[in-house]
């Protein structure tokens, strides 16, 4: 690596989280992408790319195509599919001490690339690992454990306001996946967490799949 001997190093993950002899059996796994850095905190010079793989579960063939969460009957499902979307910046901003800004944006510019749908929010952002498990089929925000870092840390179902979007969508099973793929071909999250000098970006293709 070009290390002298008398320099100092870290070996981090992506979430910037330093390799120590304690944590290392739980850090480093097969396939795990590292960072090799003067300190925890350096900016970092070029994009780095992370693969992310999984096992989909079985539901991803079985129930391909049905949208079940949609399937109201006589009701449109475009607007569940937005709310799904909706509900991430929700929650993402719902600890806000200042200004809750949350900005849905349809664009058709197709100079500028396929037409999109756009949610955009100031929430607390999402680290690598969060945006890793959110890709995950049917990984419940309710059910995330072991070496899963849940994107809604501290959950507290909210109490019930009425007619009020309080962030509890996602309570009766929305997927965001099935959102996505329900709006469009394919999704880009890109996440900044609050604590962090770092963007993530996580893109799921029809193509790619």
């Amino acid at each position: 690596f070009g290390i002298a001997s008398d320099e100092n190093f870290v070996i981090t993950t992506t979430n910037r989280k330093e390799i120590t002899e304690d944590n290392f059996s739980e850090l480093v796994q097969d396939g795990v992408t590292l960072y090799l850095l003067q300190s925890v905190d350096q900016m970092l010079l070029l994009a780095t790319k992370e693969r992310i793989d999984f096992l989909p579960h079985y539901d991803t063939l079985v129930k391909s195509g049905m949208y079940e969460y949609y399937a109201s009957e006589g009701q449109n499902p475009l607007p569940f599919a937005l709310a799904e979307l909706i509900d991430n910046s929700l929650s993402a901003t719902s600890r806000n001490t200042g200004i809750r800004s949350i900005q849905i944006k349809l664009l058709f510019d197709e100079s500028q690339g396929k037409p999109a749908v756009a949610v955009i929010d100031n929430g607390s952002g999402m680290s690598s690992k969060q945006l890793n498990n959110w890709a995950v089929y049917r990984l419940s925000k309710f059910t995330r454990q072991g070496d899963f870092e849940s994107d809604h840390s501290g959950y507290v179902r909210p109490l019930p306001v009425p007619r009020s979007l309080n962030s509890d969508i996602s309570y009766f099973g929305v997927g965001g996946k099935q959102a996505v793929f329900f709006v469009g071909q394919s999704a880009r999250m890109i996440s900044k967490p609050a604590a962090s000098q770092d963007v993530h970006e996580l893109v799921l293709s029809k193509e790619d799949f």
